[in-house]
């Protein structure tokens, strides 16, 4: 029996709830969310405090909240249970990407693949080094998005046409974006030769994906003999809602990848 522990209470916390509701080797261990859901949960199940985490003896604790969560809390999740984080923007930040491998001992840190196809490969060409580039474009309907700064003002002037919001760096990106490239940094974190600051993201505001949200990798490898270069493109079609943040089938891929977590020991594993 495994023993879990949710950070947040949105559409994805309230899935996967229900879903370790039905699986007989899981266990809910307590719910956290910032504002209140007496309403919703048993008393028993609420975790009023995070600084109690380690209430209920989770084996995971797993955030579908904010990457603010993970800077505040992920060392002390990770001392408690393996931590599964579900906004890995947040690693965008090196001080707390540092931070939480130096914690990531004992318990490990569980990165979801989520909307993000080909992981596994990516991953084992950048640990051999034959990792050469990696391009990483989301397409949404500019309602699908939240975003800060420029990038919220620029989303908004959206009408007709598509129109490329952003292009460069996954860092830089993310604290512009942190609810929508949670795949671009799972895709940074695989790609461990080139990290946030050498994978590249594109973001695109398409008025016309309003039942879709579509992902788009590709993958650049060595030259041959003759000049030609490895490349491998993916395209993620993901039926959404109007207006969703979250595609359908991610919801499915998360619990998947929550069912993958542990046995590994520590440090940063993908799931």
């Amino acid at each position: 029996m495994v023993r879990i522990g949710i950070v947040g209470y949105g559409h994805l916390g309230q899935f996967l709830m229900e879903s370790i509701n039905k699986h007989t080797d899981l266990e809910l261990a307590w719910v956290w969310n910032r504002s209140d859901i007496s309403e919703k949960i048993e008393e028993s199940l609420i975790l009023r405090d995070l600084n109690e985490c380690a209430r209920g003896e989770p084996d995971v604790i797993v955030e579908v909240a904010h990457p603010d969560i993970t800077k505040q809390f992920g060392k002390l999740f990770l001392q408690t249970a393996d931590f599964m984080i579900g906004s890995p923007t947040g690693l965008a930040d090196g001080i707390l990407e540092q931070e939480l491998k130096t914690a990531a001992t004992k318990h490990g840190l569980y990165i979801p693949t989520g909307a993000f196809w080909g992981g596994d490969d990516i991953r084992k060409m950048a640990e051999l080094g034959t990792l050469e580039g990696l391009i990483i474009t989301m397409k949404k309907h500019p309602s699908s998005f939240k975003l800060n700064g420029f990038l919220a003002e620029k989303n908004s002037a959206v009408k007709d046409e598509s129109v490329e919001l952003y292009r460069g760096p996954v860092r830089e990106l993310c604290p512009l974006a942190p609810n929508n490239v949670n795949t671009m940094a799972a895709g940074a974190v695989a790609a461990t030769n080139l990290g946030f600051d050498k994978t590249i993201g594109c973001l695109v505001s398409d008025p016309s994906l309003k039942d879709w949200h579509i992902i788009e990798v590709e993958v650049q490898g060595p030259r041959g003999p003759a000049g030609g270069q490895f490349t491998v493109r993916t395209e993620r079609k993901n039926p959404a809602s109007p207006g969703a943040v979250t595609g359908s089938a991610t919801y499915a891929s998360f619990l998947s990848s929550l069912l993958r977590v542990g046995g590994r020991g520590g440090g940063f594993h993908l799931c």
